[in-house]
């Protein structure tokens, strides 16, 4: 199968050049200024961007266990109408995946059902050690530990336990990283006050500046200590992004840092007219911390944005504080987001590209994506910088069935989405055969 995509602007490495590009089978087998050659189908993109397909390195799909909220189907089909081709899933699942066999059996589901490309996280608990060191640093992103509980019963903290995991393992160690102690304190001051039903204005201040900076040091502590690989997840605090370096390359990072979309996009204000819907662990806080994640962001002190996309039902929403589970869905809409801060003057094509597609493909050492070179995975994502529309719940599609972003209008869409080759979404049609592929990850001798 052959695919001629021409005159299109094609944003990459820090360039944007118009050209042709020609699909071959799932590689990308030329680039050049113009190809003249037959094919299966040819897609004048004219006034469109090329851009890689999205690699999402933290997203929670659901699958097994949560499936009334969302399923590895229904997340990767929103996922590719996003523009995001890969992702990377978490492991708190139910049942949690802690051993081999129950990693497996994700990746069994995903080879049937995933639209996008996947990777499944390993789950480190407090007495897996042995189990996390059998993972395939090949097939497998890395390990996830949770140094704050947050969704599903896997906190990590046992101070031996981590210095084991940390010690014993060359794989890249993910962390959610919110201090315990200070959390369970915060929350029974606002207990006290409120009983269960707590503004959830407030919870900027029980999930606390101080709560994400206690136990992010501790873990970069730690990894400097051991000489570990860690990715920390969506840091929420101005002050956090101090932790980190921007004067050597990424590819020579041994600890490295994500932010999300929504710490981006709202801020504490926000509580007000969203209420739960926007309710993230860890929380979205004040106008000076998104200003400081947009510093860290554009100087290289932050790597990767992703989406933490993490779906509840609208009802679970709807309840008080306490209950009202924290997440909400994003990969269909990160890019769109991202693209909306380009016409704004906050960020370039170029930077969008570098840390959604081509920064996590270092990061995690995916093999052959995140880049558009010949010979590599045809994951590609066309865009109409130029077209109006408005997130609805009509045009959600999350299993869940809605978004923190209905009501905001945006000028940018995904108009084309190829994985591995495939033209999977055009023009709002989703091509409902499965072309999604494990990820393959690059092993330093």
């Amino acid at each position: 199968m052959k695919t001629l995509i021409k005159n299109v602007k094609i944003v990459n490495e820090g360039k944007i050049v118009e050209g042709d590009i020609l699909i071959e089978n799932d590689l990308i087998s030329k680039i050049d200024s113009q190809i003249s050659e037959d094919a299966d189908q040819i897609i004048d993109a004219s006034g469109k961007y090329l851009l890689p397909g999205v690699i999402d390195d933290q997203v929670h799909f659901r699958e097994p266990g949560l499936t009334h909220k969302g399923d590895i189907e229904s997340e990767s089909r929103a996922a590719i109408a996003g523009g995001t081709t890969s992702f990377i899933e978490q492991p708190n699942t139910v049942p949690n995946a802690v051993t081999q066999e129950l990693l497996a059996d994700k990746y069994e589901i995903a080879s049937q059902k995933s639209f996008a490309n996947y990777g499944f996280m390993m789950g480190g608990t407090n007495d897996n050690l042995e189990e996390v060191l059998k993972t395939n640093p090949r097939n497998v992103p890395g390990i996830k530990l949770f140094l704050g509980s947050s969704t599903g019963n896997m906190l990590v903290d046992n101070p031996e336990t981590l210095e084991n995991i940390f010690s014993n393992t060359k794989m890249l160690i993910a962390v959610h990283c919110e201090d315990e102690a200070t959390i369970r304190a915060n929350t029974q001051k606002y207990l006290d006050e409120y009983g269960e039903d707590i503004p959830v204005k407030f919870h900027h201040l029980i999930r606390s500046e101080e709560a994400c900076y206690k136990s992010s040091s501790k873990a970069i502590e730690l990894a400097k200590k051991t000489g570990a690989r860690l990715h920390v997840f969506h840091l929420s605090t101005a002050i956090e992004t101090e932790l980190f370096r921007n004067d050597i390359p990424l590819k020579e990072k041994k600890i490295t840092a994500e932010v999300c979309v929504h710490h981006l996009t709202f801020t504490n204000e926000d509580y007000e007219t969203r209420g739960g819907l926007i309710k993230w662990n860890p929380a979205v806080k004040t106008q000076k911390d998104k200003d400081g994640l947009w510093e860290a962001l554009l100087d290289d002190r932050i790597d990767v944005i992703a989406t933490d996309h993490a779906p509840h039902t609208w009802e679970e929403k709807q309840n008080v504080y306490t209950k009202c589970p924290s997440g909400a869905p994003l990969v269909q809409h990160s890019l769109v987001v991202m693209l909306e801060n380009y016409r704004n003057g906050k960020i370039s094509l170029e930077r969008i590209v570098e840390k959604m597609a081509h920064n996590p493909a270092i990061l995690f050492r995916i093999e052959k994506r995140g880049f558009i070179r010949e010979g590599y995975k045809a994951d590609l994502v066309l865009v109409d910088l130029n077209e109006d529309w408005t997130v609805e719940k009509e045009n959600v599609l999350y299993k869940c069935g809605w978004s923190p972003l209905e009501g905001m209008n945006f000028h940018s869409k995904v108009t084309h989405t190829f994985v591995n080759g495939n033209l999977i979404f055009e023009n709002g049609n989703i091509n409902e055969e499965k072309f999604g592929e494990r990820l393959l990850f690059e092993v330093e001798e």
